[in-house]
């Protein structure tokens, strides 16, 4: 009977050391995964500004043609 409640409790042990580096792999893997999002994200916030600034920049452009094209004389 001891020799049974050794093994089981060896048999627990092992499951529990398998489970904590389970964890402990999880949790690394989460936060590369939580560090990848953010430079992710700040990736998408520069893409958005510079969307922005080259849509802003495209109005300008199209202001400026509307304006060369009025000033040509119609025949």
């Amino acid at each position: 009977m001891d020799a049974e409640l050794a093994s089981l409790e060896s048999k627990l042990e092992q499951l529990i050391n398998r489970q904590a580096g389970a964890h402990a792999r999880l949790a690394d893997q989460l936060a590369a995964t939580q560090a990848q999002n953010r430079a992710l994200q700040e990736q998408i916030n520069a893409l958005e500004s510079a969307n922005r600034e080259l849509n802003d920049k495209l109005g300008l452009v199209g202001s400026h043609l509307e304006a060369l094209l009025a000033r040509i004389p119609e025949s």
